[in-house]
C-alpha cells in the first residue's frame, strides 16, 4: 500500500493550491479527482477568464452559520498575496468594477499556474480516479486513513477534502465531501444553490416574458434573519445595487445572483427600478402646466437606458391594478395619489420568486461542512485527527465577484501550513 504525508481529494482551486503549497513544504502529496479534466470549474468561470479574486475582501463578504469563521484564513492569505503569485507566473490581469480581478487571456492561465506549483512541489496526481471508500485506522504511529481507489489503496495520516459543492453537475459536481463528513460524524448544514437565477410561476411571470434580455441597474433587497437577541431573532434586509436581467423564466444578472444567496423560499424581493430617483415626486414636479401624456412623462422619469417596452409594460400592468392610471391620460389631470402609487410601484416592486434555476445554473453551493466542527486556523476537524475540509465544501459562501476563489486560496493555505510530515 502506497503511503503519502497528505492525500487531497479534489483537484479544483482549493485542492490544487493546497497541494502545491504542501508539496513545496517538503510533504509527499497525492491529489485524487474523479473528473477527466482538471479544474474544469476554474476553466469556465468568469466567462472563461476566471474572476480569481477581489481587491477588497473581508468576512463581511461571506455567508455562514458562523459569520466570523472565515476571518482568520482570509487574514492569513490576502488577495495581494495571491496577486504576487500571479505576478511571479507572468499572468496578465485586469480589474473590472467593484474590485473584480480577471485574467487578460484565459482562465487556463490560473490552472497552469496551479499545476506548475504542484510540479515544483513534486505532487502526485491521479486523475481520473475514483475514491471507493475511506476508513480511519489506528496504529502505533497514531490514526491514519486508508483510501481505496481505482488505482489501488493508499494510506496517509492526513486527509484533505476539497471536493467542492453540488453546482454544475455536468462537470462532475457531487456530494461526496458532504457524505464523507457525515461518515466521520461532522455536521453538514443545509445545502442550496447560491449565486443563481430566480424563477417565477408561469402565470405571474407571463406579462414580463416579453422583457427578456433587458438589463438595468436596480437596488434589490430581501428579508434576512440575523443573530438571536434573547429569544428573538433580529430581522433586517440584504441589499445589493447591481444590474438586473429579465429572462424568459424570471430574473438574473449580478443583482439577482447576489440576493439569491440570502433569499429563502416564500420571501419576497423588493426591487427599486430607479434607485437614484423618487419617481412619484418627479412625476408630481413635472405635472404643473404639463401637456404631456402620462406615458411620455413616465418614460422621462425612469432612468436613462430603461427601454421603452419596459416603461410601456409597466403602465399596462399598473392600469390593471389601478384603472385610473392610463398611458394616454394627461399628466396634468392625474391625481397625486395615483402618481404616488405608480412611482412607488417601481421604486419598491414587491415580487416573490417560486424557486431558482437550481444547481445546474448556480455558481456555488450555500451550506456545507459546519464551521462549528472545524478549526478556523487550520480547517481541521475538531473531533477527527488529521481530517481537513477546504474550499466550497465548507459552510462558507462568498458574494459574486471573486470572493469564492479567494476563500479557496485562503482556506487551502491555512490548511497547507498546518499539515505535517508522517513520522516513521
Amino acid at each position: 500500500m502506497q503511503q503519502f504525508d497528505v492525500v487531497i481529494i479534489g483537484a479544483g482551486a482549493a485542492g490544487l493550491f493546497c497541494a502545491g503549497v504542501a508539496g513545496q513544504r517538503g510533504l509527499s502529496v497525492l491529489v485524487i479527482d474523479h473528473a477527466a479534466k482538471v479544474a474544469e470549474k476554474i476553466r469556465i468561470s468568469g466567462g472563461g477568464r476566471c474572476n480569481f479574486t477581489n481587491r477588497d475582501v473581508s468576512a463581511a463578504n461571506y455567508l455562514s452559520e458562523n459569520t466570523h469563521f472565515a476571518r482568520s484564513a482570509l487574514a492569513g492569505y490576502t488577495p495581494q498575496d495571491f496577486l504576487e503569485l500571479v505576478g511571479r507566473h507572468g499572468i496578465a490581469w485586469h480589474e473590472k468594477h467593484r474590485g473584480q480581478l480577471f485574467c487578460d487571456r484565459s482562465a487556463d492561465d490560473i490552472i497552469q499556474m496551479l499545476l506548475a506549483e504542484c510540479g515544483v512541489g513534486g505532487v502526485t496526481r491521479w486523475q481520473p480516479c475514483q475514491v471507493k471508500a475511506v476508513r480511519q485506522t489506528h496504529t502505533d504511529g497514531g490514526p491514519s486513513f486508508e483510501i481505496d481507489t481505482d488505482r489501488g489503496p493508499v494510506t496517509s495520516h492526513q486527509l484533505v477534502v476539497a471536493t467542492g459543492g453540488l453546482c454544475i453537475p455536468k462537470i462532475g459536481a457531487s456530494d461526496f465531501g458532504h457524505r464523507l463528513a457525515a461518515q466521520f460524524g461532522l455536521t453538514v448544514t443545509p445545502l442550496k444553490p447560491a449565486l443563481v437565477p430566480l424563477t417565477f410561476d408561469a402565470g405571474s411571470w407571463g406579462p414580463w416574458v416579453g422583457l427578456a434580455g433587458i438589463s438595468m441597474e436596480v437596488d434589490v433587497a430581501t428579508p434576512v434573519e440575523q443573530g438571536k437577541t434573547g429569544k428573538r431573532r433580529q430581522a433586517s434586509d440584504a441589499h445589493f445595487l447591481e444590474d438586473l436581467l429579465f429572462t424568459h423564466r424570471g430574473l438574473s444578472g449580478p443583482a439577482i445572483l447576489q440576493i439569491s444567496s440570502y433569499w429563502e423560499p416564500g420571501q419576497p424581493l423588493t426591487i427599486n427600478l430607479a434607485p437614484h430617483t423618487d419617481l412619484a415626486q418627479q412625476l408630481k414636479d413635472a405635472k404643473q402646466g404639463s401637456r404631456k401624456q402620462l406615458s411620455t412623462a413616465w418614460s422621462q422619469a425612469l432612468p436613462d437606458g430603461v427601454p421603452q417596452r419596459l416603461a410601456q409594460t409597466w403602465l399596462e400592468q399598473a392600469h390593471l391594478q389601478q384603472p385610473s392610471i392610463r398611458a394616454d391620460a394627461s399628466l396634468a389631470e392625474m391625481k397625486d395619489r395615483d402618481l404616488d402609487w405608480l412611482g412607488s410601484s417601481a421604486n419598491s416592486w414587491q415580487i416573490t420568486p417560486n424557486g431558482t434555476e437550481g444547481y445546474a445554473k448556480a455558481e456555488v453551493t450555500r451550506g456545507g461542512v459546519s464551521t462549528q466542527a472545524l478549526s478556523s486556523q487550520t480547517m481541521g476537524s475538531k473531533t477527527v485527527q488529521g481530517l481537513y475540509f477546504i474550499g466550497e465544501v465548507v459552510d462558507v459562501t462568498g458574494w459574486l465577484g471573486g470572493y469564492n476563489f479567494q476563500w479557496a486560496w485562503a482556506s487551502a493555505m491555512a490548511c497547507a501550513r498546518a499539515l505535517g510530515k508522517m513520522t516513521p
